[in-house]
């Protein structure tokens, strides 16, 4: 039976829960949020017992096991306490201490900073944001995690190499870990993550090019290697695959140069110096983009918006990004959720 007390609790606990397709967090998820939410607001307050794990599970339709994952996360941070035969209280109102974030990405560039901007606008003013580059050294990457394990209460993580290093990033503790930008497959565990899926995005985006891309004979990826530009593997497995579906000529090389590029053929770049230098090219052989040599761009910035009247691009949007990274590391979330990508048509093409 529900004692009058527990019972006002539960009505001003939790809302119903939603589904977590919609919610996009689960249930055990919900219910912690909903119980620091009530200590935030006095609802429940220092040494106050909380509803039994059968008490909450009934009239919230869930699982018990739903209830005791929430309060066995809640009893592990030290917000509420467990007296044996007795239920659990309330140990601690201090339920949201300052987020202390060590922040290791690959490499600086213009949409790394929209994804950084969003990422810090998410999250709450006093955050602490202490920023790393790995500059794809898989050492430098290593010693960065290793030296920050313990000094900060979370992670966010961008894994950007043709090498797994679960192994390394498993070092960090999960219900701490965001991946951005890229998954690892390969890690074990719960813990967030906000990541592309490369091969459909790309799929996806050039298939929706196709009626435009006909009128070029042949579309090359260039993959800029002596750039240090790193891309993933399933960037190059959905490329190949577009030119099997499309039955179109589809081509990788590692580098740019100025003789690779030839009038009704069509080119996919990714280091932006290499743009600079093909539009300097272009317009040097008096071509014009989208009608002679068609452009596309991987990864959008402002600066493609407007060069050259408007350059198409293949991208994530990385304001969006970095303001789910934010909002997951500020509700200690754990979900883990592929960014929308897709193509930007303008005129270069």
């Amino acid at each position: 039976m529900v004692c009058q007390a527990n019972q006002v609790i539960m009505d001003k606990l939790t809302p119903d829960l939603q589904p977590q397709a919609v919610s996009g967090q689960p249930k055990y998820q919900q219910l912690i949020e909903s119980v620091l939410a009530a200590i935030e607001h006095g609802t429940l307050a220092h040494g106050q017992q909380l509803p039994s794990i059968s008490e909450l599970a009934g009239t919230q339709k869930v699982a018990k096991v739903t209830v005791a994952k929430a309060y066995e996360e809640l009893r592990q941070r030290g917000i509420i306490r467990s007296h044996h035969g007795k239920g659990f209280y309330v140990t601690s109102t201090d339920v949201r201490a300052p987020l202390n974030v060590l922040v290791i990405f690959d490499t600086l560039n213009a949409y790394k900073e929209t994804l950084y901007d969003a990422l810090k606008a998410a999250l709450p003013p006093d955050t602490a944001l202490s920023i790393f580059f790995h500059h794809y050294n898989p050492q430098v990457f290593e010693n960065l995690i290793r030296n920050g394990v313990g000094h900060y209460n979370a992670y966010v993580i961008m894994p950007h190499f043709d090498e797994d290093v679960s192994a390394i990033v498993d070092v960090l503790p999960k219900d701490k870990l965001l991946l951005i930008d890229q998954a690892l497959p390969q890690l074990e565990g719960s813990y967030a993550a906000v990541y592309q899926d490369f091969e459909h995005d790309i799929y996806q985006a050039l298939m929706t090019a196709l009626p435009t891309l006909r009128k070029y004979r042949k579309l090359t990826m260039v993959q800029s290697r002596a750039r240090f530009q790193y891309i993933p593997s399933g960037t190059l497995a959905g490329f190949k695959r577009f030119g099997e579906t499309a039955g179109m000529e589809c081509t990788v090389v590692d580098d740019y140069a100025d003789d690779l590029v030839q009038p009704g053929e069509a080119y996919l770049l990714f280091a932006d110096r290499d743009l600079i230098q093909f539009i300097k090219y272009v317009h040097r052989m008096n071509w014009r983009l989208g009608r002679e040599v068609g452009l596309i761009s991987y990864d959008d910035t402002p600066m493609k918006e407007i060069l050259a009247g408007g350059i198409t691009v293949i991208s994530t949007d990385f304001a969006r990004m970095g303001q789910t990274a934010g909002q997951l590391l500020a509700e200690r979330s754990r979900v883990q959720l592929a960014n929308p990508g897709g193509l930007i048509l303008r005129q270069s093409l």
